[in-house]
């Protein structure tokens, strides 16, 4: 699949390495950095998403989505492992889950992107799933800027995988092509954020790490089993 993503923010918040462990899949293991694990909420619109080689389909090609995820290795090979994906497309929802093992959500978005500002909100409408808000208003602060290698900043964007599990508990690989993030530091204002405590879990009361991309061009592969 190719897709590009949109008025992106990463926030990211360090969170006990022993709780987010207990959430992952058999086979998957915690990746840390300098000892401290990290849950990240994503908010982005997508565009152009297509099968590559071919046009972009008039309903599946464009929408909404908000992500929240961990980090993780298997193999030594550093990925995400995705808690949830909620979409504004039921399509694509449907074809993600069924295609992707993803556990992704139908839920209700609104992108508002004005002259530098992103107004984001969503709210969770699927079927028996557990109610999820978020809104937010976030904007880039500063020039673009690949993040150093070595530093945080890499640690948590230069993932080029992600991981997938069945409810029997096979483990996925999808490998996740695209140039560097052309990352600028960002500030946000997140009035309600309510894809935490879905899970069990309380985020810190210091405000998150930002950042914030305009736009990135990407490639996902075929999901790949992988051996128990």
């Amino acid at each position: 699949m190719a897709q590009s993503w949109n008025d992106l923010l990463f926030a990211h918040w360090p969170l006990p390495a022993e709780r987010l462990r207990a959430l992952l899949p058999p086979g998957l293991a915690l990746d840390t950095f300098d000892g401290q694990a990290w849950l990240s909420v994503v908010p982005f619109h997508m565009s152009g998403v297509r099968a590559r080689a071919m046009p972009a389909l008039p309903r599946l090609g464009a929408f909404a989505e908000l992500n929240v995820r961990t980090y993780v290795t298997r193999d030594g090979r550093p990925g995400v492992f995705f808690f949830s994906l909620d979409a504004s497309e039921l399509l694509a929802v449907a074809a993600a889950r069924r295609f992707y093992h993803l556990p992704y959500f139908n839920a209700r978005i609104a992108v508002r992107a004005r002259e530098r500002a992103v107004q984001y909100a969503s709210e969770r409408i699927h079927p028996g799933a557990r109610p999820a808000r978020f809104r937010a208003e976030y904007c880039p602060r500063g020039p673009v800027a690949p993040a150093r290698a070595g530093t945080l900043d890499e640690w948590l964007t230069a993932r080029y995988c992600l991981y997938a599990a069945r409810r029997d508990g096979t483990l996925y690989r999808a490998e996740i092509d695209h140039h560097p993030w052309p990352l600028q530091p960002a500030e946000a204002e997140i009035r309600e954020n309510g894809l935490a405590s879905v899970w069990g879990l309380t985020l810190p009361v210091r405000p998150p790490l930002l950042h914030f991309s305009r736009r990135l061009d990407v490639r996902v592969w075929p999901l790949r089993r992988l051996s128990p």
